[in-house]
């Protein structure tokens, strides 16, 4: 990534809009709990692991003008403030593991005097960012391993350094593979219906000098009947027990091509993304957004303005279709209930 996806700066959060990529670069700042609300929710930020971080410095935001000067009072505050945020969008497994690691850090920290818990709670977010970079880096290390030299690698959706903090999750293993002179070559997913994948990977990229060509979605199940493709590697945001993986709408649709043409199926995501409360796939809460993303394009009308719209942010990919889950703690072959257990105890 040429620059921070996300970052604390001049007593305030400092973010990349996604929204003006790929034609601008341009920042947000966040002062409060509301202003990190608005950019989650509208996809100023996104990618499970960044809205993670957001979330993190938002309970911060959320709770350093607190006029409370017992625990008690405080502490209502920082469980009003991450009810809030939780609110913002309700996939993502990152969100609400972040929003639970600054409440107990809250609560660890009771018996000192409020300001200096606040002091704790900023130093706490400096640290999910902080562990994010590594966790990335980790799992581009081992992740690389399974890319060959002159591998061709489908990606769908953006799970690169604009998703996490700055280096990826899916993306991190192509740009470690590609920094060790492996000479791989991307296909793009547009991604429809925000055109993640050709607004934000394709840009991602091509700053990277990764070959990358651009494609529609429904190109993907051509490529693969050409041999073209040597596997597909996805993110996720959310990750059940037994290794079913919520991600991007259309990643199940590629699991299943690529079921069907014998190319491997690797998802990349950190322990963070990981819900081991939810046993299966169907326990996993699919948000739904506004149907005027699909009636539009960028803003421009493409459809009936009254036309009805299924608009589901993510689907589901059961375990059976993921060839390996790769971690920061290293590569889960086969997930399953059994396969994925020793991640617990980390």
């Amino acid at each position: 990534m040429p620059v921070p996806t996300i970052e604390w700066k001049n007593n305030r959060v400092r973010l990349i809009d996604q929204k003006a990529l790929p034609h601008k670069l341009v920042f947000v700042d966040c002062l409060t709990a509301k202003d990190m609300f608005r950019v989650i929710q509208d996809l100023t930020i996104r990618g499970a692991p960044a809205i993670g971080i957001a979330g993190a410095f938002g309970m911060y935001l959320g709770v350093r003008a607190s006029t409370s000067d017992t625990f008690k009072g405080f502490f209502n505050d920082v469980k009003k403030t991450e009810s809030y945020l939780a609110l913002s969008r309700p996939t993502a497994r990152n969100l609400f593991w972040a929003l639970e690691r600054m409440k107990r850090t809250a609560w660890q920290n009771r018996r000192h005097p409020v300001p200096v818990i606040k002091k704790k709670l900023l130093a706490e977010a400096e640290t999910v960012l902080a562990e994010d970079k590594a966790v990335c880096r980790s799992i581009g290390r081992f992740g690389a391993a399974l890319i060959k030299k002159g591998d061709t690698i489908l990606t769908h959706c953006n799970a690169g350094g604009l998703a996490t903090g700055d280096f990826g999750t899916a993306l991190a293993l192509i740009f470690t593979a590609h920094a060790e002179g492996k000479r791989i070559k991307v296909f793009v997913d547009e991604t429809r219906p925000v055109l993640q994948g050709a607004r934000l990977t394709a840009w991602e990229l091509m700053h990277e000098g990764i070959d990358a060509t651009l494609i529609c979605d429904n190109m993907a199940a051509s490529l693969m009947a050409q041999g073209k493709i040597d596997k597909v590697i996805v993110g996720a945001d959310r990750i059940a027990s037994n290794g079913d993986v919520a991600n991007k709408i259309g990643t199940y649709s590629l699991a299943v091509l690529a079921a069907f043409h014998h190319v491997p199926f690797y998802v990349a995501a950190p322990l963070s993304t990981f819900d081991f409360k939810i046993t299966a796939g169907q326990g996993i809460v699919i948000e739904e957004r506004s149907g005027d993303e699909v009636r539009t394009v960028m803003g421009y009308p493409v459809a009936p303005k009254k036309i009805k719209v299924y608009n589901p942010a993510f689907d589901v990919t059961p375990h059976y279709l993921v060839s390996a889950i790769v971690t920061e703690k290293g590569i889960v072959r086969k997930p399953s209930v059994k396969t994925l257990a020793r991640l617990r105890s980390y």
